[in-house]
């Protein structure tokens, strides 16, 4: 994936969420860099700024439509509709306004995956777990298990991260986001209610508490 924005705090912040949820990460801190790096390492999908120096990422945008239909996802502090417009006009397949919440984007980036790639059905597995991405499905063997949506959002993270001590804050800003502050022991709510339903037909534990750590997903 190609990451082009010419501030490196949102590039750096970018490229740490991206890569921990598994993606490979490359980037370009201007237009020219940018369009450069889009041709020659032909990305799996562009997370392009629209205010660049050198070229802008409209025009960018522009001259990789005369060749490609890689998806291309706009980043911009402008929110006017005639932006938006502007933007999807040039090419663009999605358009995402600064600040964003980077579970946002990356829904809009699996979105985009998808469409791409219609006939790809993506399924999580950890032991005798497995979470269906496009049907929101969980089951413990042949057990089907319903989820609520900030389960589904949950377990998909643990199990995108198996093995790895997640620790508290960083899942609830994935999951929880600006509403991050102010809840106090919602995420435990959430674990133990999640590890109720994993555990109902007398499975063995998966989902760990890491004591002064977190959580972690492991036999």
């Amino acid at each position: 994936m190609l990451v082009v924005d010419d501030e490196k705090s949102i590039t750096n912040f970018l490229k740490r969420g991206l890569t921990y949820d598994g993606y490979e990460v490359i980037v370009a801190s201007d237009g020219h860099e940018g369009l450069t790096k889009a041709r020659e390492i032909c990305p799996d999908l562009i997370v392009l700024d629209i205010m660049l120096p050198g070229i802008d990422g409209m025009e960018i945008c522009r001259r990789i439509r005369r060749s490609d239909d890689v998806p291309i996802l706009m980043l911009t502090a402008r929110d006017e509709i005639s932006d938006r417009v502007e933007g999807l006009d040039c090419g663009a397949d999605d358009y995402l306004v600064k600040p964003f919440a980077l579970d946002e984007l990356l829904a809009r980036i699996r979105a985009l995956l998808r469409r791409r790639q219609p006939e790809r059905r993506e399924v999580l597995h950890y032991a005798d777990l497995s979470l269906d991405l496009s049907t929101r499905e969980a089951k413990r063997g042949d057990r089907s298990i319903e989820l609520t949506t900030k389960e589904y959002e949950l377990l998909s993270l643990l199990l995108r991260h198996p093995g790895r001590v997640l620790t508290r804050d960083f899942i609830m800003e994935r999951i929880w986001g600006d509403e991050f502050e102010g809840l106090s022991n919602v995420l435990e709510v959430y674990v133990r209610n999640l590890r109720a339903k994993l555990e109902a037909g007398g499975e063995t534990r998966l989902i760990h508490t890491i004591r002064g750590a977190g959580y972690a997903l492991k036999e």
